[in-house]
């Protein structure tokens, strides 16, 4: 929720104009921004205990701070922020949200992502990426051409890790979506979704219904797979 926070400062720090977006009035925004995200959610509350924000504002303006170490807000004037981008590839509708979109005069388009956290080390930088590359080909599919610069702000160490993407790889990240959902489609049709253990698994919560961990999972309802992927199950759904 940190990251939110971060993110709706960063918005609403280009309200004002060129000039004035320092790094006060970046702080200036932190208590109408958090009252904003409180009104929306108020269960957020429990994340500050006694309501108390100097340690949680404080964290925040660390990160805040690190940003412009790395970007002027003054010589930025964003096409859009928290843009909403999206295609359809058939049955499949994608949809994104470009924290930033910067256009130069020739068109060229830049697309922004903040992240509160840190860089990935070097030779991880593609999963990092993928994401970028999904907004760059929904800009593509949308605007008819292909973004310059895809950016991504490491606020957590000071980091820009920045790729020129090329249609090409676009088209690539396109069958990989369309073999994803046609492995979703497959699992929803036939009831057999099969866990993947991986490195993350040990971030899970939910490792007691995984059959990977010795788990139960628990069963899947149809209408709801076929809510979600517009397939209805041949057989009872399984996991595992």
């Amino acid at each position: 929720m940190r990251g939110t926070l971060v993110h709706a400062v960063l918005e609403r720090l280009f309200d004002e104009p060129a000039g004035a977006r320092t790094l006060e009035a970046a702080r200036a925004l932190l208590a109408p921004c958090w009252a904003d995200i409180l009104a929306e959610r108020p269960e957020c509350a429990d994340l500050v205990p006694d309501g108390d924000t100097t340690a949680w504002f404080a964290q925040a303006e660390a990160l805040l701070a690190t940003w412009f170490t790395l970007e002027d807000p003054n010589r930025l004037q964003p096409a859009e922020r928290e843009l909403v981008v999206r295609t359809d590839l058939e049955e499949l509708e994608l949809r994104g949200i470009v924290d930033r979109l910067d256009v130069a005069p020739d068109g060229a388009m830049r697309v922004v992502d903040y992240k509160t956290g840190r860089s990935p080390e070097p030779g991880y930088e593609s999963g990092a990426l993928f994401q970028m590359r999904v907004y760059a080909l929904l800009l593509q599919r949308e605007r008819g051409r292909t973004p310059a610069l895809l950016q991504l702000v490491y606020l957590g160490d000071g980091t820009i890790l920045r790729h020129a993407p090329t249609p090409g790889e676009l088209a690539v990240v396109e069958q990989r979506i369309r073999a994803v959902w046609s492995g979703v489609r497959t699992a929803a049709r036939t009831g057999a979704w099969e866990p993947r253990p991986s490195a993350l698994c040990s971030w899970c919560a939910h490792r007691a219904l995984c059959p990977a961990f010795g788990g139960t999972p628990p069963e899947v309802d149809p209408d709801a797979v076929e809510h979600a992927t517009g397939v209805r199950p041949e057989a009872p759904a399984a996991v595992g």
